[in-house]
Parts: C-alpha cells; sequence; structure tokens
C-alpha cells in the first residue's frame, strides 16, 4: 500500500515532573526548528506538577508556529470547562491548538476527588466520547463572525449568531453556548490514543489524530485500517483520520545499532513500543513504515527529552529533511495547516453566512 499523503511527525516534551514552564519552553523551540507538526505533554490526576494546560499556555508565545497539545483527562472534569480551556490555549496560541483526550481509570485518582469511584474503563471512555462530541458542539455555537465589537453601539455579539447547545450524556448533561468565542481553527484539534480497543471507538468517530502503539509496519496498518472503517461507519471523510505510530525512543548512543533482532522494528514492552540505536537508525524506521503505507507519520516519546530530542530534531529529522522526506519550514500557521486538515464550519451556520470549508 503507497504512501497517502505527507509525512507527519510530532514529539512528547514531558520528562521527570517539573515545576517551572522553562525547560518546556526550551524543547517546545527546539521541535519548533525541526518543523514537528505539534508537540504533546502527557499529564494525569496522579502525576506531580503543573497542569499541562496551563503549562503550554505559558509555552504558547514563547513559539510561533508549533502545535500545542496537552493531555487532558474527561474523567472528574467538567465538559464546559474543558471545552472553554483548550478553546482559550487555541486564541493563545493563534489557531495552534489540540488536546489528547484521555481517562482516569485508577482508584487512587478517583480517591483525590472524593466524589465517586472509579467507573470500568468501557464506560470511562464511552463519557470521553461524548465529552469530545459536547466540546465541538460548544465550539461551534458561536459563528465565525458573531463577534461584533462596535463600541460606538456598545454591541459585542450578534445575539443571532449564538446558538443554543443542550446536551444530555450519560453521565452529565451541558448547556450553552460557549463563554469563549469560537476558536481561530474552528475546532481545536482532537488526539486519542486508539491502540486500545475501548479506545479506538471513540477516536474512529471524534479523532483528527489518532496514536497507535506497534510493532511492526503491518499491525500499524491493520490498526489504520481498522480506525478507518470505524470512521468511515461514522460517515467521515476518506482518509479520516491521521494515524501516527507512538514510540518511545532511546538514542543514549548515537553510535549504537538497533538492538540486536530488531531488524527495523520497534520491541513491545508492556504498553509502550519501544526503539533503541542512532538517529540514522530511526530515520530508516520512519522512512520505511511511512513509505510503505503503514501510517501517516511517528509521535515520538524520547526517554531522556533534553537528551534525545535534540538528537530526534538535528538527527533523524535532518537526515529525513535532506532526502526530501520531511518538510523544512512550517507551510501555515495553524495546527490544522499542519496536518492538512481544512478549518470545518460550524455546523449551526446556514451555507450563506460561512465562509469556512467542511
Amino acid at each position: 500500500m503507497p504512501p497517502t499523503g505527507a509525512l507527519h511527525l510530532a514529539a512528547e516534551i514531558g520528562g521527570p515532573p517539573r515545576y517551572d514552564a522553562r525547560s518546556h519552553v526550551e524543547l517546545a523551540r527546539l521541535a519548533e526548528g525541526g518543523a514537528l507538526d505539534y508537540v504533546t505533554l502527557a499529564d494525569s490526576f496522579a502525576r506531580p506538577g503543573p497542569d499541562a494546560l496551563a503549562v503550554l499556555a505559558r509555552v504558547a508565545p514563547a513559539t510561533r508556529r508549533i502545535g500545542l497539545v496537552p493531555t487532558v483527562t474527561t474523567t472528574y472534569t467538567e465538559p464546559f470547562h474543558v471545552s472553554s480551556a483548550v478553546a482559550t490555549l487555541d486564541w493563545v496560541s493563534k489557531g495552534r491548538a489540540g488536546w489528547c483526550v484521555d481517562v482516569s481509570a485508577t482508584g487512587a485518582e478517583a480517591r483525590l476527588f472524593g466524589r465517586r469511584p472509579a467507573g470500568t474503563a468501557a464506560s470511562l471512555w464511552h463519557e470521553a466520547g461524548e465529552v469530545a462530541d459536547v466540546g465541538a458542539q460548544l465550539w461551534d455555537s458561536w459563528e465565525d463572525d458573531a463577534e461584533i465589537r462596535d463600541a460606538a453601539t456598545g454591541r459585542f455579539v450578534d445575539r443571532g449568531k449564538l446558538h443554543h447547545v443542550d446536551f444530555r450524556g450519560s453521565t452529565f448533561s451541558v448547556r450553552g453556548p460557549a463563554i469563549v468565542p469560537r476558536p481561530p481553527q474552528g475546532r481545536p484539534v482532537v488526539v486519542i490514543d486508539g491502540t486500545s480497543d475501548l479506545a479506538r471507538e471513540p477516536a474512529a468517530r471524534h479523532a483528527d489524530v489518532v496514536h497507535v502503539r506497534a510493532a511492526s509496519p503491518e499491525q500499524a496498518a491493520a490498526l489504520r485500517e481498522d480506525l478507518r472503517r470505524r470512521a468511515a461507519a461514522h460517515g467521515r471523510a476518506p482518509g479520516s483520520p491521521k494515524v501516527l505510530a507512538a514510540l518511545t525512543v532511546d538514542l543514549g548512543d548515537a553510535e549504537t545499532a538497533p538492538e540486536p533482532g530488531l531488524h527495523g522494528y520497534p520491541r513491545r514492552s508492556g504498553q509502550e513500543s519501544y526503539f533503541r540505536g542512532g538517529p540514522v537508525d530511526l530515520a530508516e524506521l520512519v522512512t520505511g513504515w511511512h513509505r510503505g503505507g503503514a501510517v501517516d507519520g511517528f509521535h515520538l516519546t524520547p526517554i531522556r527529552p533534553e537528551r534525545d530530542l535534540e538528537r530526534i530534531v538535528n538527527g533523524t529529522v535532518a537526515l529525513l529533511q535532506h532526502r526530501s522526506l520531511f518538510r523544512t519550514f512550517h507551510p501555515g500557521g495553524t495546527l490544522r495547516e499542519h496536518l492538512g486538515l481544512s478549518r470545518p464550519a460550524s455546523r449551526y451556520a446556514s451555507p450563506r453566512t460561512s465562509g469556512a470549508t467542511s
């Protein structure tokens, strides 16, 4: 199966817990210099340190092009607040925001809130899909030109271009419209790890980008085919969603060949797909999988971000750019443009009043 489009690359900039955003700013700038599509920042209620959304809101004004995708759990959080926070990040970053939808399934996280025990994984992922659904509805509840800002008349908004939302999910209800104007991207990019069976259905239905962990290109291709078959059943466009192979990388010794027996494949360890070798070896793996049509790109998690991300950008990415397999600059200003995704029109706007494309 031939490649279906441009190669997409993203990287995690987390690592050991920190209480200051300085290192995250530096890592995001490094990734931006390599023209990566986006950086992610993993988070959970069990992880010490500042909230990932808040950290990337700090990173936003210190960067210009790189997409910013914090992990946001939909368990124990209010969907209306999640929608507002992600929309705010999109405004702060001028259209570079996404969010990685996740759930909080452990008893320890449930005890932090003392409200209700952790549900089953199936129920939590069902709820996560509903949160993604109502988030999109809230972002659409303001038409693009709803803001008037007419000081002479004192009118801020055209109320005829605000739309009512009355969503009733399995565990929550939400009424709109949103309190934040429609984000610059229309809808910030939705990212989900769709490796597990339970996450795959909401990923196929709602995600723009899906991360999958696979030990071979054949396994990755099978996961992508399954996701796109499910997405088509929900009426989504062909080629949706984009699928990136999630790979944890250790480039600790740039002169060391990949571990014996790997033959260009990552090793599975628990829930992780793990690669140990040099930047050139990683470039060969990325090239082979993408040229073979297995995935649309890679989401790389460095074992040691300060060391390994530098080797990814200045080694692996530089080689891919030299081979004309990856771009040398960001062609647009928004994360949707980086990913080749159109800006969706508000579902509530009439074709006559909406200038956006679907």
